[in-house]
């Protein structure tokens, strides 16, 4: 059976009370989540202005995380599903504000307010369907959306994830770019099987994106991992923007094709729709 904690429960009924406390006194956690923290926020690109940012957590926990953007010198907010995660970080003080929500039923944020959003280890759980009316789907593209909006123009989302699959990895990425985002994914140490770390690093608006810096040949590293390793800690940058609608240009009109795609997206409306024949979409002549 897999250890993945998204198979086993929802979230909210696998980080209960015993298990929250557990994950946020572990020291190894705590490291881990620390670095992947910085990570994301270099990702982030924020400018060094030294002006602090307004700032989102998705799937803040206990606050963890949020301590790292503290600790950078910026505001936050955290959104997490688990009471017990939430109420573990009010006991340990955290400096950011906490909101107890689903964020594959949205964001309901006002629009343009978030200047940037992380995520540890949260989105791959809107791929699982925990419930009959769960459809990942539909749920990532509430998510996408409703970020989508509340994000400044130009602002970057970067998100630390663990696909189960290519396939999961494909609809977490498509769904971000049909929102509106541009980006890519960001592989950190894509030879090691231990250190390997994947971000989705998105970008909101038609800001070109660009991801050069990263932990390349030569970064010092404290992981148990042996040298060889070490040697091929580059990053791996899969650049894609949204896709463009193509413009027609056929200047003879809408051909047979693209007849049998409208009638079959009114089916899919539930319309009433003719049956296709031989004589769809076939041009009359101009007299009998």
């Amino acid at each position: 059976m897999s250890s993945r904690p998204e198979f086993l429960a929802p979230p909210e009924i696998f980080y209960d009370d015993s298990e929250a406390r557990k994950y946020t006194s572990s020291s190894r956690i705590v490291e881990i989540q620390a670095r992947l923290s910085e990570r994301a926020l270099e990702l982030l690109a924020l400018p060094e202005d030294d002006v602090p940012r307004f700032l989102l957590d998705i799937g803040c926990g206990s606050g963890l995380s949020g301590e790292t953007i503290s600790e950078n010198g910026h505001q936050w907010i955290g959104l997490d599903i688990s009471a017990s995660m939430l109420n573990v970080a009010v006991e340990r003080e955290v400096e950011g504000d906490l909101l107890l929500g689903d964020m594959g039923q949205g964001l309901g944020f006002r629009a343009g307010v978030i200047d940037g959003a992380i995520s540890i280890s949260a989105v791959q759980w809107l791929c699982n369907a925990d419930k009959s009316s769960h459809e990942p789907r539909l749920r990532l593209k509430a998510f996408f959306g409703s970020l989508y909006r509340c994000l400044s123009r130009g602002a970057r989302a970067v998100f630390q994830v663990y696909p189960e699959s290519i396939a999961q990895r494909e609809l977490i990425l498509r769904q971000a770019l049909q929102a509106g985002f541009g980006g890519g994914l960001v592989v950190d140490y894509p030879h090691s099987t231990k250190k390997r770390k994947e971000f989705l690093v998105l970008t909101c608006g038609s800001v070109p994106t660009s991801i050069n810096d990263g932990h390349k040949e030569g970064d010092s590293d404290d992981d148990d991992d042996d040298s060889e390793e070490e040697e091929n800690g580059m990053v791996c940058v899969s650049d894609r923007s949204r896709p463009r609608k193509k413009q027609r240009t056929n200047k003879k009109g809408k051909g047979r094709e693209w007849v049998l795609r409208k009638k079959e997206q009114s089916r899919r409306k539930g319309n009433d729709v003719p049956a296709d024949s031989k004589y769809t979409a076939r041009k009359r002549k101009s007299r009998f």
